[in-house]
């Protein structure tokens, strides 16, 4: 079984790397940020949970944790030092899973980790079925198979094909997709991405001048319409 990966958005050093050094002992693969834009651009490395400082010197927590949610639905664990339920009341309408309040024991954290990871496995199917089966995708594996065939999808494709079925309905703009894809700090065109929907819509729709599941929003961006199938 694969080590799940973390990802450590902390500008202090001294913590990020005593949570990193007890993540770490227990088997975890450990990526760290100091600063929010660092950590935005990271969630590209698809981390399987996100301990994020909330106070942090660029960015504030809360507005990374929603910008996260925007493309992905990743456990994130709140790390603060304010204890106040206004406070943490915000970090959870921000879209937190869990909120761990400074001083805090590094065990304690490690085992909410674990306990976080467990929850996410049991809540969610390792396979996702769209349109009655014509399309299904292992999240886990990042296999992608339309109607019995097995496609290949390069990174950069399955990455914006999970952003899309993590936000089923819901239209994504460019910017969002670009930071997905090269990170928030990216500074090409932002036209590049519509050559990746190209790319994967030749791969996923069966007829790209009539897309059944990638449809395009006029003036926001992008859209996936797919059905998802009854578990």
């Amino acid at each position: 079984m694969n080590a799940s990966r973390i990802l450590i958005i902390e500008d202090e050093k001294k913590i990020s790397d005593v949570v990193a050094a007890y993540l770490e002992k227990d088997g975890f693969i450990v990526d760290t940020a100091q600063t929010g834009c660092d950590g935005l651009r990271m969630i590209v490395n698809c981390p399987d949970l996100v301990i994020l400082d909330l106070m942090l010197p660029d960015m504030d927590g809360e507005d990374i944790c929603r910008m996260i949610r925007g493309s992905s639905d990743v456990p994130v664990i709140m790390l603060t030092a304010k204890n106040r339920e206004y406070d943490k009341l915000g970090g959870f309408q921000a879209g937190a899973d869990d909120y761990v309040v400074k001083p805090f024991s590094p065990k304690e954290l490690v085992a909410r980790v674990r306990a976080r990871l467990r929850k996410t496995l049991t809540d969610n199917s390792r396979t996702v079925s769209f349109n009655n089966g014509m399309l299904l995708i292992d999240t886990q594996k990042r296999e992608v198979v339309l109607e019995q065939k097995p496609l290949v999808l390069t990174p950069t494709e399955f990455k914006l094909l999970m952003a899309f079925i993590n936000n089923i309905q819901r239209p994504l703009n460019r910017e969002q997709l670009i930071g997905i894809v090269q990170g928030y700090d990216f500074d090409g065109m932002d036209r590049i991405i519509d050559a990746h929907i190209k790319n994967l819509r030749q791969k996923i729709e069966k007829d790209t001048r009539r897309p059944e599941l990638i449809k395009t929003v006029y003036g926001v961006g992008y859209v996936f319409t797919g059905t998802p199938d009854e578990k």
